[in-house]
């Protein structure tokens, strides 16, 4: 991208759950565009490794609403703005109503984190944003919140209401505050897969596509993965990797300050997700 439609240069971008892969990509990219960037998670170790010059760590539990603030003034104080908040955060617990007594403990975090850490993140920068007239927020849904699925009641639930605090917030802050929804499909590399409690869980989503998905994702992991599935240029792409999401995130925030991408839906041209 050339300096002339680089728009990131000096603006300020908060990133949750900024140590995983998804989240370190876009505190990374942002970072390579000359953004200043507030990294929050929860991992301080992971968290140290991202800490430079234009980068404030915070070790941060979205769950937490006063440390999230917290840490929101300690970015201003820095940085002189915060621009850009994306809240990523988040956690899939996939499970079956019958998987109650092994998912329970999870489904509160998933709710903590997926619907309490969005909306704390929304309010920790809110007032600033309105105050210097001007801002975005970016919120991480999934391709889950766009209809209930059988294995997927809570974590598609806490997706749906991602969608709504977006849409709401959009609403009322016309003029002052730009809101982003981002609803990924399937992403293997993320590592949110390594939250499901029932792998069967998946199954519902998938529909009749099931057994050529596990087909597809069979070879794409195999040793000699064929390019038509792998390659991003092969319209038979059957998974997206974490940086191909990153980047249309970091699209939707790179764009002057009258132009506002509202929603993203983004999917490997092949996959096999039925929602």
């Amino acid at each position: 991208m050339s300096a002339a439609t680089n728009h990131l240069g000096g603006r300020t971008v908060i990133v949750t759950g900024a140590v995983g892969g998804f989240g370190r990509l876009l505190a990374e990219k942002a970072s390579a565009l000359g953004a200043n960037v507030g990294a929050r998670d929860i991992d301080a170790d992971a968290l140290a490794e991202l800490a430079g010059e234009r980068v404030e760590i915070g070790t941060v539990d979205v769950g937490d609403l006063a440390a999230m603030r917290a840490f929101a003034d300690r970015v201003v104080a820095r940085f002189g703005a915060i621009d850009v908040m994306i809240n990523n955060a988040g956690v899939m617990p996939l499970a079956f109503y019958a998987d109650h007594e092994a998912a329970a403990d999870a489904w509160d975090r998933c709710i903590d984190i997926n619907i309490k850490g969005v909306l704390h993140g929304i309010i920790a920068v809110h007032d600033q944003m309105i105050s210097q007239g001007r801002g975005q927020v970016v919120n991480i849904s999934s391709v889950y919140g766009n209809a209930p699925v059988g294995g997927a009641a809570v974590y598609g639930a806490t997706k749906a209401a991602v969608n709504v605090l977006s849409e709401s917030l959009r609403q009322e802050s016309l003029g002052k505050i730009k809101v982003t929804t981002v609803r990924p499909t399937g992403v293997p590399g993320t590592g949110l897969a390594g939250g499901i409690i029932n792998v069967e869980a998946v199954n519902p989503v998938l529909g009749a596509n099931k057994d050529q998905f596990y087909d597809k994702l069979a070879q794409v992991f195999s040793e000699n993965p064929p390019a038509r599935l792998t390659d991003e240029d092969s319209i038979e792409l059957a998974a997206l990797a974490p940086g191909q999401i990153a980047d249309q995130v970091i699209h939707a925030i790179n764009q002057p300050w009258g132009v506002s991408i509202a929603d993203i839906t983004v999917r490997a041209s092949n996959d096999d997700y039925i929602v």
